[in-house]
């Protein structure tokens, strides 16, 4: 047992002090403070310090005021610059960047509110379906006002209709709650995706490097198989663990910092406060199990490798496994309740993420997320025991590799020896 835990945390220091390790820490620790701070860099560089510049020609010389009014309540970030200048010097000086783009108001034929808008590019949609919007108010309230339609029969009109939607199956989760789990699943759905990727990735390559260097015939003599491959599983973990909480723990603080005025605190801010304790229970499970699952498939891929430049073309298939799973599991988000959710749930390489999707979606009985875990750890262990043997026999095989005919080469291997 000994020399298990001398591997672990062989493993783990080395892995730790390695400078990719360092370098993509610091890297991704400054992607999330920028990502959480990107509203206060977008202002310090923006000169117009985050306002968003529109000259407005009002040709009708009736609507600048009113369409102010109502931009104003709409997006306050929209600045307003009612010009004289002709219509081609006031293109010229949006071609200039003296301004964002250029809004010509006007009345159609039932002398109602019409715009034409001029700008470099008509990619922002943001701030041109807001400068429509507001027409669209204000046409709203030209229309009403000739119809003679007092503010309350205005509110009436456009008040939506009540649409209460109840659930018939015993304790379903509310709307609200829907909500809430919904983007629960989606933040942790992508945190298994990107650390199955990245930390699956890293096991397979510390398996490789360590073979290219010939250390493992004299570890494979002195350690088994399961707990050679098992330590290494574990220590890549706990270095994984590090890198996500020190990630977790920066982007909380960071995105805490940026929203201070947040009422209720973080977790109420982002409506996460009424998250039930079994789907963070049933979150943690799903992501050890998937972590394991994909570990230990590649720990015994990564020993078949002889050269870590095929690294790659063995880990592809694993790696495109999970996409499918990841990409179902988002278009299970609005459905999960179909027949096709339900049975790919319980194919082990899809289960951490569709089943934990679907206990995170609905209200399913206990037996249904036992079943999946059941299922993952059966898979686990048989590939394990599978595992361990290509392992085995694929950290003594050297040369070039040649794709998955080298597994029944390496079961060979380790019966012989």
């Amino acid at each position: 047992m000994n020399n298990f835990w001398i591997i672990l945390f062989h493993t783990f220091i080395s892995k730790l002090k390695s400078k990719s390790f360092v370098v993509t820490t610091i890297l991704t620790l400054l992607i999330v403070i920028g990502l959480t701070n990107m509203n206060n860099i977008i202002t310090f560089f923006d000169k117009d310090g985050g306002k968003e510049k529109v000259a407005v020609l009002d040709e009708t010389g009736q609507l600048f005021e009113a369409y102010k009014q109502k931009m104003n309540a709409i997006n306050k970030d929209i600045k307003l610059s009612k010009i004289e200048t002709t219509k081609d010097k006031a293109i010229e000086d949006v071609k200039n960047d003296k301004y964002k783009g250029l809004l010509v108001l006007s009345f159609d034929k039932n002398k109602l509110p019409a715009a034409n808008y001029h700008t470099k590019s008509i990619s922002d949609t943001a701030l041109s379906g807001d400068l429509e919007n507001g027409l669209q108010q204000l046409k709203t309230m030209l229309v009403s006002s000739q119809m003679k339609l007092s503010p309350e029969q205005l509110s009436k009109l456009y008040e939506p209709p009540s649409f209460k939607k109840t659930a018939l199956e015993e304790n379903a989760k509310t709307e609200e709650e829907l909500t809430q789990a919904r983007g629960l699943v989606y933040v942790l759905l992508f945190v298994i995706y990107f650390a199955v990727i990245m930390y699956s990735n890293m096991i397979a390559m510390e398996v490789a490097t360590e073979k290219t260097s010939r250390v493992m015939e004299i570890l494979i003599s002195s350690v088994s198989p399961i707990k050679q491959m098992f330590a290494k599983i574990l220590g890549v973990a706990l270095v994984s663990l590090t890198q996500l909480s020190m990630l977790l723990i920066v982007g909380y603080f960071s995105i805490k910092e940026n929203l201070k005025s947040m009422k209720g605190g973080f977790f109420e801010f982002f409506g996460f406060e009424d998250i039930q304790p079994s789907t963070i229970f049933y979150a943690v499970v799903f992501f050890i199990l998937g972590y394991f699952l994909y570990a230990t498939l590649a720990a015994f891929l990564g020993s078949l490798v002889s050269r870590i430049e095929d690294i790659q073309q063995f880990i592809t298939p694993m790696t495109m496994i999970v996409v499918a799973g990841f990409m179902i599991a988002m278009f299970g988000l609005n459905r999960p309740e179909t027949p096709f959710i339900t049975v790919t749930s319980y194919i082990p390489f899809f289960t951490p993420m569709l089943m934990f999707m679907r206990v995170g979606m609905l209200t399913l009985p206990v037996w249904e997320p036992m079943l999946g875990i059941v299922i993952l750890l059966i898979t686990i262990i048989v590939l394990a025991i599978f595992g361990a043997r290509v392992y085995k026999g694929g950290v003594l095989m050297y040369g070039k590799s040649n794709s998955f005919k080298d597994i029944k080469k390496a079961l060979q291997i380790s019966k012989n020896d």
